[in-house]
This record gives structure tokens, sequence and C-alpha cells, in this order.
């Protein structure tokens, strides 16, 4: 299945041309993350996936999420099916541009942010910046991780969360910031003053983390 997408081009695209793919939270489109393009670096490739399902709040959804029970929060085969889809169009895009030698980025909100963790730490030779906004490693969707910790050593993690985030509690997020300090990974985490979200502070930071 092909996803529907935003993309801005830089003006040069050559095999090197960094690419940053985006994936936006349950209720969301393609639109929304795709509003950082004007701040991020003028000669990536940018990519904002639609996820593929109608959620049942409006909007779109990459699986489907029981809000009320904690427990079954996500159906484990939805949400592997996403990452499957997201990882087959990621290659698709790639290949489309002609990118080869380049450094793959990623940015996901949320339920996004949950695939965005699936893909970096189980194909971590394919990625180098990883943003995760919102969001916490769902173990459902966690599966084959590599053991051999020098398979992380060029992956940099940018993971921030909203210190009333009603939505996903920080206690979640912080286990993030747990697994990625057991499989010494690079990374830093974030905690700011806000709900379910990226405030002022967040977005600077995240950029920041961007063009470094």
């Amino acid at each position: 299945m092909e996803l529907q997408y935003l993309v801005r081009e830089p003006q040069n695209i050559t095999p090197e041309t960094p690419i940053l793919f985006m994936l936006h939270g349950y209720g969301s489109n393609e639109e929304d993350l795709f509003s950082f393009v004007p701040t991020l670096p003028e000669d990536w490739l940018v990519v904002s996936f639609r996820a593929p399902k109608d959620s049942s709040y409006g909007g779109f959804a990459w699986f489907e999420i029981n809000f009320n029970d904690p427990h079954q929060f996500i159906d484990e085969n939805e949400g592997n099916e996403a990452v499957k889809l997201v990882m087959e169009n990621i290659m698709s895009v790639t290949n489309r541009y002609g990118l080869t030698k380049n450094p793959t980025h990623l940015c996901g909100f949320s339920q996004g942010g949950m695939i965005v963790y699936s893909l970096a730490l189980q194909y971590p030779e394919l990625f180098n910046k990883i943003a995760i906004l919102s969001s916490y490693p769902e173990e459902k969707m966690l599966h084959n991780i590599v053991n051999d910790k020098k398979k992380y050593e060029k992956l940099r993690f940018f993971v921030s969360h909203g210190s009333d985030d009603a939505m996903i509690p920080l206690e979640w997020a912080k286990k993030g910031a747990e697994l990625l300090y057991d499989l010494s990974a690079y990374f830093s985490f974030r905690e700011y003053m806000n709900g379910h979200g990226v405030n002022q502070k967040n977005y600077l930071d995240l950029m920041d983390f961007f063009k470094k």
C-alpha cells in the first residue's frame, strides 16, 4: 500500500541528499508536522506521511487506540503492520529519489513516535537522527532489537515530553530514556511544561537538534 504524503524538495537532489520522514499522531494528518518545514535545513528532502486509517475521532490513524484501557492501549497486530507499512514506504520513496549514500532521519509525534521507536531500534543501520515527541516505546511493537550495542552508535535521539501530558503519561515516556540508556544509545531526554503537544521551547530545541 502506498501512503499519501507531502514533500518538500531541495533545489538539488543527489544520492547523498539527507531525507527526513515525519509521522503524525492519532487523529491528525500529514500537514501537522509538515508545518516544521520552514525552519528545517533547506538542503533536506522532507516527507510527511498520512496514516492509512480513518480515526474514530476524525483525521487519520496508524492503528486504533483503546483510550479506556491502558493495558490494551494498542492492537499488537495493527501496530506491527503499521511499522511494516511505513518501512516499505520509506524504502519506496528513498529509491524513487535515487538516494543511496544519504543520511535518513525520522520524526514522530505520539502514535507516530511509537512507530519511529520501533523502526530505529529494529533497523539502526538505516537511520541517523531520531526525534520522538510526546510518545513512548510500545513493547508490543519492539521486536528483533539488536543486542549489539555498537549497532546504535551512529543514532542520535531527541526525546521530548510534556510534564502535564494527559494522553501519554510522563512515566511512559521515561521508559524510552531507560531503554536508550540500556542500549548505550546517544540521546537527550527533554521535559517541558506543557501537555500533549510541542511548545515553543520544545520546537526550538528540536530544530537545534536537526541543524547540528
